[in-house]
């Protein structure tokens, strides 16, 4: 595509060829999606856009003035051939030359119309050689940006994105940068350098008119090319916007695989994709009939121009006035500024929607970000000894119009365990997300605080608060990487020895060396490849081998069988000595050591002792405690413990 808009005047055959491959790339739906609102945004904000791209590119100045300097020695050696043509054809007219210049001065001048020839070319590919580092760069430098910042953002966002979508938008958005340059720099800037020319050059050796039916069709074809592709741009939306939702809804039925198969609902799938289909089928077609519309009426204001202009070449040769030279020249300009006039409507198209995918990735980078760090936030100060934990009068809603918790309270003493129990919803899983501060506590109604070893972790870097926890989550989702990239992500500088000793004490490392590829084996998409026991114990050795100061276990033996329960249950016995842990967990026999134990109902704490203290008190706890000895459900158990708790309530983690 590069060849097809520098501009030379190629094998009009060829051109055909890429003027067709341009023209059905206009109409793929490769653009992004985009509302109304959001799109009329994107449509107000193109110099925006555009002021935005520029310290990217200007990063690389000297190659940017280099490569302007390369095109326009292009063009310069482009609008050179047709002259040097009207020469040759002049010499050849025996009427004018004497016989012995017909053999002399036609080879000189052949060897430069071929020494042009290859000026153009090289001039071109000096061009896009420099500016090539500028353009990867600045896609290089703009996609980090936005993956970094994707990272950055809260838990809340990522909850509430679409996967597929999203995953398009960068996509669009980084390719975007290549084509704005594309366009710009080796279509748009260079053809207007050479229809400067070309009319300055017309207006001179000619007359105005030349120049004046030249600049009407310019103004003709521009304005008309506007306006039309503006009309046309909801049908483009629309066929965007059902794209997207094809895709999307396509993306997410292949994650949810397994639950397709477990409903059967195969058949019930492939309609929904295939209505979707259908609806961007229309909207498709509409959207061709309306660039066959524009595509008619460029190619008339051109066709009209190009044949007034030849017809008043011609009269001039008939006249006198002009020579054969003349008229063969005026026929190779107009070629030559008919070539990127064929492809200005396809430019203008795809540079509008370029600007709104390039918007639309910009706009990723300024969604804010719900947890940040405060202004001057230090990293967490940890004592050479151990840390403690502290949660004071934390009261907290995922919604502001919905509370989980209340005025929630206690200590998790420094090397000591703290256990929480409770049903479903009763918020158990929110006090993990807020000590790692995927949500901040003061964002939300009254706060309260939460501290680590003494520090607000409010007030410190979230990095810092990160590196000190660990975490073996109830829901283990694993990279799609084979099971040594897993373990090792707790601690990517680990050695294997390392990594061998954090599996062994997880107890998997024996069922790792027995798979035909050991640690080597791939997991598959998010583990799915390895039971949920086998995804468990991976997450418990990643999280021995962080080796953090505080730990928590959220349900961590809860994909575990009995006897494998009771031997890890003794690892992590183990691994948690001397730090400072936090378990959340059903089952109460896996807590009965814990330092203290917390009985949790609607985010609220109802009884608090250990183990014994809390069975002394023949309260909630107890009666749980007897209604999982005789193998009731542990929500069940709660329920008809008299709690006053009647059924799932908030669905609070």
């Amino acid at each position: 595509m590069g060849e097809a808009l520098r501009g030379a005047a190629p094998d009009p055959t060829a051109l055909s060829a890429k003027v067709s491959f341009m023209r059905h790339r206009a109409v793929s739906p490769e653009p992004t999606p985009a509302t109304p609102a959001a799109a009329s945004a994107a449509e107000r904000s193109d110099w925006a856009t555009l002021r935005r791209l520029f310290p990217y590119l200007w990063a690389y100045k000297w190659r940017v003035m280099a490569a302007l300097s390369f095109m326009v020695g292009a063009k310069l050696a482009n609008v050179g051939v047709p002259l040097l043509l009207k020469e040759l054809v002049d010499t050849m007219n025996p009427a004018t030359r004497p016989a012995a210049a017909l053999w002399v001065v036609p080879l000189g001048l052949l060897l430069a119309y071929g020494l042009l020839r290859l000026s153009t070319s090289l001039f071109t590919e000096l061009r896009e050689l420099v500016f090539s580092k500028a353009t990867e760069g600045a896609a290089r430098r703009i996609s980090l940006e936005v993956f970094n910042h994707l990272h950055a953002l809260s838990l809340r966002f990522h909850l509430d994105r679409q996967t597929g979508g999203m995953t398009r938008d960068i996509e669009r958005g980084t390719r975007a940068v290549h084509s704005l340059i594309s366009y710009s720099l080796y279509s748009i800037v260079p053809t207007l350098i050479e229809v400067t020319l070309v009319l300055t050059l017309l207006a001179v050796k000619f007359d105005v008119w030349f120049a004046g039916i030249t600049i009407i069709a310019l103004v003709l074809y521009i304005a008309f090319t506007v306006t039309v592709t503006e009309w046309r741009t909801q049908f483009r939306r629309q066929m965007n916007e059902l794209d997207s939702s094809a895709h999307s809804r396509a993306i997410d039925s292949l994650l949810n695989y397994e639950t397709v198969k477990y409903f059967n609902n195969e058949s019930f799938e492939a309609r929904r994709y295939d209505e979707s289909l259908e609806r961007y089928r229309r909207a498709a077609i509409k959207s061709q009939a309306t660039l066959s519309l524009l595509n008619t009426g460029q190619q008339l204001i051109i066709a009209v121009a190009l044949v007034a202009m030849l017809w008043r070449a011609t009269q001039g040769v008939i006249d006198g006035r002009m020579s054969l030279g003349d008229l063969v020249m005026v026929n190779a300009f107009m070629i030559q500024l008919y070539i990127p006039l064929g492809f200005l409507g396809v430019i203008y198209r795809e540079i509008k929607q370029s600007l709104t995918d390039l918007d639309k990735m910009f706009r990723l980078l300024e969604k804010e970000r719900e947890v940040a760090d405060v202004t001057g936030a230090q990293p967490l100060k940890l004592p050479a000894g151990q840390v403690d934990v502290r949660f004071e009068n934390v009261d907290f809603g995922y919604d502001a119009n919905r509370a989980i918790l209340h005025g929630l309270s206690f200590h998790i003493p420094a090397g000591k365990t703290v256990a929480v129990v409770g049903p479903s919803g009763a918020g158990k899983s929110t006090l993990a997300r807020l000590l790692y501060r995927f949500y901040d506590v003061s964002n939300h109604r009254s706060g309260g605080h939460i501290l680590i070893a003494g520090q607000d972790i409010a007030q410190v870097t979230q990095a810092s608060v990160r590196q000190a926890i660990g975490i073996v989550p109830q829901d283990t989702v694993l990279f799609n990487d084979t099971v040594y990239y897993n373990i090792a992500y707790g601690r990517p500088d680990a050695t294997r020895e390392q990594v061998e000793e954090a599996a062994r004490a997880a107890r998997i490392h024996d069922f790792i060396v027995s798979t035909p590829k050991g640690y080597e084996t791939m997991v598959g998409e998010r583990g799915l490849k390895l039971s949920g026991g086998e995804k468990q114990r991976v997450a418990i050795a990643r999280t021995l081998l962080k080796n953090p100061p505080v730990l928590i276990f959220d349900e961590a033996t809860s994909a575990l069988d009995s006897a494998n329960e009771r031997a890890i249950q003794a690892e992590l016995r183990s691994a948690a000595q001397n730090k400072t842990t936090l378990v959340i967990a059903h089952r109460l026999s896996t807590v009965v050591d814990a330092h203290e134990i917390l009985v949790m109902q609607a985010g609220r704490i109802v009884e608090r002792g250990t183990h014994a203290q809390l069975l002394a008190q023949s309260g909630a706890y107890a009666r749980m405690w007897s209604m999982q000895q005789e193998g009731h459900d542990d929500d069940a158990g709660l329920a008809e413990a008299g709690t006053g708790w009647t059924g799932p309530g908030p669905v609070a983690a």
